[in-house]
């Protein structure tokens, strides 16, 4: 089903509450399956979380995660040390597309069983649990960080614990730092020092705690653009933020004030205020090797305000939902916009045109609907497909409607 969003504005000094972290959520939801004395408060409603809390919990051989990335990684690691079972991991046809060679050669370095079931290097998998003896590993540091978190994320219990070198410039450092935070709240002891990864052995219980889960920042990059598009006095409070974030998407705070908006923390939330507006001979020129997701954001939040765009440090969106940046490239030209690309760049030069009833196509991709939702401040468009944004933001239409922003559902 579609949804056609209308012109709208926002209403001001609105609040909304965001569901926890997709991120944190998965994180602990392995760690508290290696430790049950874990409790999780406000974990996320996504789609994602949902699959990976069920594929955790299940008895079954076959383990299907659809279009969950983050628990193929992350469930290829546990299911590898749980010793005498033997499961099968696949996915949607996308998934199958999408590359595990790297973390599935590191975890056979390090004693695991992992076959291919179709094509080499990619999903399904045949996975025979084993103890894991051996602890040094090694990766190249500009892969994708879920596949070193996922190693980190067992590392603990793991006989020797690990030892993980990274060879080259590392990329997503904050996700990876976000997983030695939730680590380290367990009292697991580990390391960072240069490129080198230590996570001590932890084989026995916990103490037992509750640990909260911060809401989704990826999540709030939407409403920044649309306090971004918006005239200036306008405010929306979101919550629940703290302002020392283990996500590395936080860095929105600091990204935004290159369109005009002001971040305010408060003790659980935060205001989202467009302060000024921004002069149209600004360039956007952001690195966000260290918070992909959020590009998508970005370049639709620029096009929109008539602004130049230079992105860099994307290469990983190629293997995302979809290939973002060939996406990003066909959906903002569609309004007018012109964008080149590279397999780690993005360039938009300025546009003084967004053309009406675009129909955005969104390559099963969450961030692509969610992304150029906030448009419906300058123009009429209509999004197909509108409920894939489940995979990580249910809410996210109901939210949008509170804010304002009118559409209506086409079957």
């Amino acid at each position: 089903m579609n949804i056609k969003l209308h012109k709208s504005s926002v209403k001001n000094n609105m609040a909304i509450a965001i569901t926890g972290s997709k991120s944190e959520s998965n994180r602990l939801l392995l760690l508290q399956a290696l430790y049950p004395e874990i409790k999780i408060e406000n974990i996320s409603n996504s789609d994602d979380s949902q699959l990976m809390s069920k594929a955790l919990a299940s008895t079954e051989q076959v383990i299907d995660i659809h279009h969950a990335g983050t628990a193929m990684r992350f469930l290829t690691a546990f299911f590898a040390t749980r010793e005498g079972r033997e499961t099968i991991i696949t996915g949607s046809k996308r998934m199958k597309e999408r590359p595990i060679k790297i973390l599935v050669d590191a975890l056979n370095q390090l004693g695991a069983e992992i076959q291919y079931q179709e094509n080499e290097g990619y999903p399904p998998l045949l996975i025979k649990g084993k103890k894991i003896i051996k602890y040094k590993v090694s990766l190249d540091a500009n892969v994708s960080s879920q596949y070193i978190s996922a190693l980190l994320l067992i590392a603990s219990k793991l006989e020797n614990g690990l030892e993980l070198t990274l060879k080259g410039k590392i990329t997503s450092v904050p996700y990876i730092i976000m997983t030695l935070g939730l680590l380290n709240q367990l009292d697991i002891k580990t390391e960072f020092v240069d490129n080198v990864i230590t996570v001590k052995p932890l084989q026995e219980k916990v103490e037992p705690k509750t640990l909260t889960v911060e809401s989704d920042w990826s999540s709030a990059s939407y409403f920044y653009s649309i306090i971004a598009l918006s005239k200036v006095g306008t405010v929306v409070e979101i919550s629940a933020y703290k302002k020392n974030s283990l996500q590395g998407d936080s860095v929105l705070s600091n990204i935004y004030k290159s369109f005009g908006v002001t971040t305010t923390f408060k003790e659980h939330s935060v205001l989202i205020e467009k302060t000024k507006l921004v002069d149209v001979q600004h360039s956007i020129n952001f690195d966000l090797a260290n918070s992909p997701d959020i590009a998508q954001t970005i370049a639709v939040s620029t096009f929109a305000l008539g602004l130049e765009c230079n992105l860099t440090g994307l290469h990983t969106l190629k293997i995302k939902e979809t290939d973002r940046l060939e996406a990003l490239k066909t959906e903002i030209e569609k309004f007018g916009g012109e964008v080149n690309i590279t397999d780690k760049s993005l360039h938009l030069k300025k546009s003084k045109v967004i053309k009406e009833d675009v129909k955005v196509a969104t390559y099963n991709d969450h961030r692509m609907a969610m992304a150029f939702a906030p448009l419906a401040l300058k123009t009429n468009l209509e999004i197909e497909d509108y409920m894939v944004v489940s995979k990580s933001y249910p809410t996210f239409w109901d939210d949008l409607k509170q804010l304002g922003i009118q559409f209506n559902v086409n079957n």
